[in-house]
């Protein structure tokens, strides 16, 4: 058995960053599966496009492409039922696809203005120049001027974690008494804010932050180990 998985990076290739692909990568761990790493850039589109796919991540299983995170935990957990689940189930599985869109909008569109003027920084510039034209014709405005207002907005994003909070106190992850898909899907998030940015987005007391720090020490602390701020 093959698998390859196509993994968004800057300069440094041993540094991945994309939300989307860290829940891949978790939940690949949590299967207990090894994919070789397959290094992509932003404007390296012909790559992928031979797979059917404009974004990452794109897993190959014996060169047969899965793209989108959502449907490669699906396929995972569906080729591999006997490893360790990634939902606990159906009802988890319906309950992660909910939390699939939740975690595009309230954690990847929260995060993204809070650091959208340091992801270039981890470019080259052929890929920062792209990064820019595209995210400001998108946003309509230069990137500093999104992200001038980030020490008053996190304060509104912090806020929008209460729902994690609630659950946190009475279970230590997301997904119960042992982190899931669930977790994987909020934790991409972070660790994407993590590898490009020095800003802070949690208080060291926010039971988030624990979360967090579990996360980023599970599977032998593969997160963690990959290169980051210490933030």
């Amino acid at each position: 058995m093959s698998l390859k998985l196509f993994e968004l990076v800057g300069t440094d290739a041993g540094r991945p960053f994309s939300p989307y692909c860290w829940r891949t990568r978790m939940a690949l761990a949590h299967k207990g599966l090894a994919a070789d790493t397959l290094p992509w850039r932003f404007t390296e589109k012909a790559a992928i496009t031979a797979h059917g796919s404009e974004r990452v991540p794109v897993l190959l299983h014996d060169d047969r492409p899965v793209v989108d995170s959502w449907t490669i935990a699906n396929y995972l957990e569906d080729t591999f039922p006997d490893r360790p689940s990634l939902f606990g189930g159906e009802g988890g599985r319906a309950m992660a696809r909910m939390l699939n869109g939740w975690g595009d909008i309230a954690i990847v569109g929260g995060i993204f203005p809070l650091i959208i003027a340091d992801i270039p920084k981890n470019l080259a510039q052929v890929d920062a120049d792209y990064f820019r034209r595209t995210r400001e014709a998108r946003f309509g405005r230069p990137l500093e001027e999104i992200m001038a207002s980030r020490d008053t907005a996190v304060i509104a994003f912090r806020k929008s974690l209460d729902i994690m909070r609630l659950a946190l106190k009475t279970q230590a992850f997301l997904g119960g008494s042992a982190p899931n898909y669930a977790d994987y899907i909020v934790f991409g998030g972070f660790q994407w804010a993590r590898v490009v940015s020095p800003f802070k987005l949690l208080e060291i007391d926010d039971p988030v932050y624990a979360w967090r720090e579990k996360l980023l020490d599970a599977f032998d602390g593969m997160a963690r180990n990959s290169p980051g701020h210490p933030v």
